[in-house]
């Protein structure tokens, strides 16, 4: 016999020696980029490389990191760090803090499971498929390699890793029991055994239940929302090959007399089933609660429990009775926001909202299920789960961000949302966080390339293979409605839709290099992998076939003349004789600089290489100056900054570029003239207006050093020096409501603009 309910076990009866701030099932609501710290017994080892997956009472969560390489299968541990999405698998990685309690006093027996049973609910755990075979014949690959296993009528992936001993054996020809991780990769669930003796020829317990609902498995101790269904299928399996005696049904729970089933005292045959319905029959309004328990002989699944839930009368679920409280903002960046908050009463999820600017009026509707990226009102799902702790995706520096988050319960149309007082809140992500970074450089003096070059190296490399969990995972995607995503092709501006996880492959998106891998001297510097070819502050998504292809290894330019391929806001064309890419307007700015700083960086220059030496330098200077960095780069530098821990500095100081001889990577004495005025105006931003309240003034890619606000009558109403900041926030309370001009100060000029509050 084969358990195949959750594990039960407590933290105590594993052997931990320290509790854990969340159990798994927990963490695993929490939002991206959360820190989580949680506890569970180990079920693989080296084997499998510096991962493992864990997995306790409630839940798996799989955790990565060298950190763990001591660790042994059957370990207690406990573990914190960052949650991530590798590939569409949830990780803490990197682990940290990891603590070793020892064996485990109780091992987790793997769960048995259908193949159509695969999925996100049971990801991590150690998990078993009884009587099933290889697709495959002959040998498993000698490296790692995708196979798959078959019940006859369904498939799923088995992941064979190099390091293991499976790795070229023979594939066994008959019926087997296989036990592995419940892994994921992009798309497609799979199973990962860890060993040989992972893979065993299968023999037929004697009696063996399993209980589908609506054709579905429900494991025993699961739980099934009904909703409003007065009639509900269930289907009593026995995989035994032996007949499974069933004798009787009963159910509990405080709405017990709702529910009744026609699941009396008898039998299911050998590889048989038997069908029986449960009816549900509400006299009241409300969520709907009760426990059916089957009694059956199946030595250690007996008693077989599913927990329902449904709706009452008025086919809404049962309102919360309070919204959550407290909303804090542990996390604030450029790049990222992360809010947490203290959970509702009676309440078993939470929709969150948010909206760039002013505060939220939208307001959810009962009976409506809504989507991450779903439109309500004037705002936008950022969440909605059983979680405290949300992370939207999109966030951008200098931007005010207001929340609402509504308790509500019941799913699948019958939600009930307390619309009344919702957790309100908002906060400002951060800008450039330069501080002393430049204190030593003088773009005046002679060394000023050499002093820039050791000041940016050495950085933390990070593989070209890392570039999807990075930038696109954690960065570049955003929501659109119905729970898809987007990606913006940075060449044309092309936005891609798309379902589920990123894959490159589906989307036929690439890694566009900026700078050419052709230019590098090194090149090919991918075999090893060099920092310059991974290097991501220089690489950027685009759609391979009508953007990175058609680029290829052209000098970026402007076009003069014929056009001989377009799509959208990127082309190829000429520039005289010279066939060049020109990117939409609002990347040139993006590419120029991610050049300027691939030549400084790794001791380039353009002039040196029968590639590069196609790129006009004046051209790249003026599109730095025509499309100063604006808050999407800035969050994009900061990221990157956390991660390699270097900045490109020609985001941070826009007059570097008039210092260095691109061609010939060397001091420029005598800097550059450009129409500064011109370019103070194009970027100098005022927003909302009109405001009801709060204007954030701000002029992107320097910082406000002074600035006076001056009504319709000529009044300085305020005025501010002496000051370096990214943005400048004015409020109804500071100066009134009216129309004013507001005039700014920076380091390259003076600018003004009008302002409103109402």
């Amino acid at each position: 016999m084969m358990k195949k309910s959750l594990l039960v076990a407590l933290c105590a009866t594993l052997g931990l020696g320290a509790s854990a701030q969340t159990d798994i099932a927990d963490a695993r609501t929490y939002a991206l980029n959360s820190t989580v710290t949680i506890s569970g017994v180990v079920t693989n080892g080296s084997e499998l490389g510096p991962i493992r997956y864990m997995q306790d009472g409630t839940a798996g969560l799989a955790a990565y990191g060298n950190a763990l390489n001591s660790v042994n299968r059957g370990d207690s541990i406990t573990v914190s760090g960052p949650l991530i999405e590798f590939a569409g698998l949830l990780e803490v990685s990197p682990a940290g803090a990891v603590v070793n309690h020892g064996p485990a006093v109780v091992q987790p027996n793997p769960l048995l499971i259908s193949i159509p049973a695969a999925g996100e609910s049971i990801e991590s755990q150690l998990v078993q498929l009884d009587n099933v075979t290889f697709v495959q014949t002959g040998n498993f690959a000698g490296g790692s390699s995708t196979v798959q296993v078959t019940d006859g009528t369904n498939t799923l992936d088995i992941r064979v890793n190099a390091s293991t001993n499976i790795a070229g054996t023979a594939i066994p020809t008959g019926a087997v029991s296989l036990v592995g991780l419940m892994g994921q990769f992009n798309a497609n669930y799979q199973i990962v055994p860890r060993d040989l003796n992972d893979i065993i020829p299968y023999v037929a317990p004697s009696e063996e239940i399993n209980v589908l609902v609506n054709g579905a498995t429900v494991f025993d101790g699961g739980s099934y929302f009904v909703g409003n269904s007065a009639s509900i299928s269930v289907t009593i399996e026995n995989t035994g090959s032996n007949a499974l005696t069933i004798t009787g049904s009963s159910f509990s729970g405080p709405d017990a007399g709702d529910f009744s089933s026609d699941i009396v005292a008898g039998s299911v045959g050998a590889l048989s089933n038997n069908g029986y319905t449960i009816s549900f029959t509400p006299a009241t309004g409300g969520s709907k609660f009760a426990t059916i328990t089957i009694g059956n002989n199946d030595s250690d699944e007996n008693p077989y429990i599913i927990n329902f839930e449904g709706v009452g009368t008025d086919n809404l679920a049962t309102e919360p009775t309070a919204n959550p409280s407290g909303l804090t903002f542990p996390i604030t960046e450029a790049y990222t926001v992360n809010g947490q908050y203290a959970a509702g009463s009676g309440a078993a999820n939470y929709l969150v909202l948010w909206k760039e600017g002013s505060a939220i009026t939208g307001v959810p509707a009962d009976g409506t299920t809504y989507l991450r990226g779903d439109v309500v009102g004037d705002a936008k799902v950022a969440y909605m789960g059983p979680g405290t702790s949300f992370t939207p995706r999109g966030v951008i520096a200098n931007q005010d961000y207001h929340f609402a988050v509504y308790a509500f319960n019941g799913s699948g149309g019958f939600e009930n949302f307390l619309t009344t007082s919702p957790l309100t809140g908002n906060v400002a992500s951060l800008g450039e966080n330069i501080g002393s970074y430049y204190s030593a450089i003088d773009k005046n003096a002679a060394t000023f390339n050499t002093d820039l070059y050791n000041l940016v190296n050495p950085h933390t490399q990070l593989s070209y293979f890392l570039y999807k969990q990075t930038m696109m995972s954690e960065f570049e995607i955003k929501d659109t409605t119905n729970n898809e995503s987007y990606v913006t092709c940075a060449l044309s501006g092309e936005r891609l839709v798309f379902n589920g996880t990123f894959d490159w492959t589906a989307t036929g998106y690439s890694r566009e290099h900026t700078f050419p891998h052709s230019w590098m001297p090194s090149f090919p510097a991918d075999m090893p992998e060099e920092p310059e070819y991974s290097d991501q502050h220089a690489l950027y998504p685009a759609n391979l076939d009508e953007a990175n292809t058609p680029r290829s290894n052209l000098a970026l330019d402007d076009i003069d003349g014929n056009v001989v391929f377009n799509y959208l806001g990127g082309s190829v064309g000429y520039k005289g004789t010279q066939l060049v890419y020109e990117p939409r307007e609002s990347h040139k700015g993006n590419a120029a600089r991610a050049i300027m700083y691939m030549v400084v960086t790794y001791n380039f220059d353009l002039a040196g290489n029968v590639n590069s030496d196609k790129q006009d330098q004046e051209t790249l200077r003026n599109w730095h100056f025509g499309d100063l960095p604006d808050n999407y780069e800035i969050a994009r530098q900061e990221y990157i900054f956390d991660l390699q821990g270097n900045r490109n500095p020609f985001i941070d100081s826009v007059d570097y570029a008039c210092y260095v001889d691109f061609d010939a990577n060397a001091h420029q004495p005598d800097g550059c003239i450009v129409n500064i005025e011109e370019k103070l105006e194009a970027n100098f931003v005022v927003f909302p207006v009109p405001s009801n309240d709060v204007v954030y003034v701000q002029v992107n890619g320097t910082d406000i050093t002074a600035y006076e606000v001056i009504d319709m009558n000529g009044r300085v109403v305020r005025t501010e020096s002496k000051i370096s900041s990214p943005v400048v926030q004015l409020s109804k309370d500071m100066i009134g409501t009216g129309t004013y001009m507001i005039r700014v100060e920076t380091a390259l000029g003076s600018t003004q603009r009008k302002l409103v509050i109402q």
